[in-house]
């Protein structure tokens, strides 16, 4: 008999897990508050970023960390009446960050990255997508020549242990390929490997259709009620009640809440971001993903006008819009590219889900038979959901999965 599976959550995520249950043979279900792709898979830099070997780590030189404490940067922002709450995560993330657990961190969580690229043209071979898709890989600029030198150094050290793929930019060569810029950066550095996405709510959309000509089906539901029912799970959707012998929980940022319900605790943070688009002034191009490095903002042209998307805000998943370090990117942005007029009625405002060890977690869940999770992925959800999507679909099937996920699994953080 044909086992059933619901998919909580229809994110990046949540959907290519419903694609691979629904190729292996289960029946799945994909249930969400809203259609497939609307919360924080919508409002990513639209990367596909194959260079991403090493998580985003914590500040740890002091100079810098109070630099950060003066909360007027674009890259980092926070909510000061929110800090008490989560000082223990932050505790957590910046003592991961330490140098040399993060580089065991970073060979831990490679093998995801590696898979990235490979994983996500499965998905768009098959759903049709390729004209959203480019694969010219993307830009990260340098205001000065110390920055641009220590980056590169990296890149090599990268280069040769992960196969990243990078070439070295001079001013002169930034100024070729970006001839309306209008002002100078020092050097910069081009990842060759990573693909770009002109639309990801597009991508996400055309997953979602894929997955239902495989037979799968979306419906509408709220992880708050599903439950244990018989030797599965039940939860209540738009169509009535129904019952799976799997459920997966593909919830992003709010999958600390709903695994709470069931009884476990895991450390999640968020960070949120915003991004506006605009038009180019006259007869202005922006030809590449672009990221201001020391400024902490990026620049993407997309198909809805150029996407400017923010850095990391500290605040907590309710909490009120505060779109500063919007305001500070554009700012910055119009100096050095002629945006013309914001194209969107009001900022777009997302929350990235994230561990304290920066790194997802995937796997079965500890005290419960057929309950999966598959949740934060931080700065890389776009980039990591066809990954995950195959590597705990073949977890649930009793296939041994293609990429070794011990280290990504729940039993981690003893929750």
């Amino acid at each position: 008999m044909t086992k059933n599976a619901i998919v909580l959550g229809a994110g990046i995520v949540g959907v290519s897990t419903a694609i691979h249950l629904q190729r292996r043979g289960r029946q799945v279900t994909l249930i969400d508050r809203k259609d497939p792709g609307n919360e924080t898979s919508f409002g990513n830099a639209g990367l596909i970023q194959r260079e991403g070997v090493a998580p985003y780590g914590f500040p740890q030189q002091f100079g810098l960390l109070l630099r950060y404490a003066l909360n007027n940067r674009i890259d980092a922002h926070y909510h000061l009446r929110t800090l008490p709450s989560q000082i223990a995560f932050l505790a957590r993330y910046w003592w991961n960050s330490n140098a040399r657990r993060h580089a065991i961190i970073t060979r831990a969580y490679a093998p995801l990255i590696e898979n990235s690229v490979a994983e996500h043209k499965d998905l768009i071979e098959a759903s049709q997508a390729q004209a959203l898709i480019r694969k010219d890989g993307w830009m990260k600029l340098f205001r000065t020549q110390a920055k641009r030198d220590q980056s590169l150094a990296e890149a090599a050290l990268w280069q040769n242990e992960f196969g990243v793929e990078y070439d070295s930019l001079s001013a002169a060569d930034i100024a070729r390929m970006e001839p309306d810029l209008t002002s100078d950066f020092a050097g910069g550095i081009h990842w060759r490997d990573p693909w770009s996405v002109l639309d990801p709510h597009a991508l996400t959309s055309a997953y979602r259709r894929y997955f239902e000509s495989l037979g799968g089906r979306f419906v509408t539901g709220d992880a708050a009620s599903l439950g244990p029912f018989g030797s599965g799970w039940k939860i209540m959707t738009g169509e009535g009640p129904l019952e799976a012998d799997d459920a997966v929980m593909a919830l992003g940022p709010w999958a600390a809440v709903a695994t709470r319900r069931l009884g476990y605790s895991f450390p999640l943070g968020v960070k949120r971001g915003y991004h506006m688009h605009y038009a180019a002034e006259g007869n202005a191009v922006l030809n590449n993903w672009m990221l201001d490095a020391e400024r902490g903002y990026l620049l993407a042209p997309m198909n809805r006008g150029i996407r400017l998307t923010t850095g990391a805000e500290f605040a907590t998943l309710d909490a009120p819009k505060t779109p500063v370090q919007l305001d500070r990117a554009e700012a910055v942005a119009r100096t050095i590219f002629p945006l013309g007029r914001r194209l969107d009625p009001e900022p777009w405002m997302g929350a990235r889900p994230c561990t304290p060890d920066m790194m997802p977690v995937i796997g079965k869940a500890p005290r419960h038979q057929g309950l999966w999770f598959a949740f934060g992925h931080a700065h890389h959800g776009l980039t990591l959901g066809p990954v995950t999507g195959r590597a705990l679909a073949e977890l649930i099937t009793g296939e041994t999965p293609f990429i070794d996920i011990a280290a990504y699994s729940p039993q981690r953080f003893k929750p």
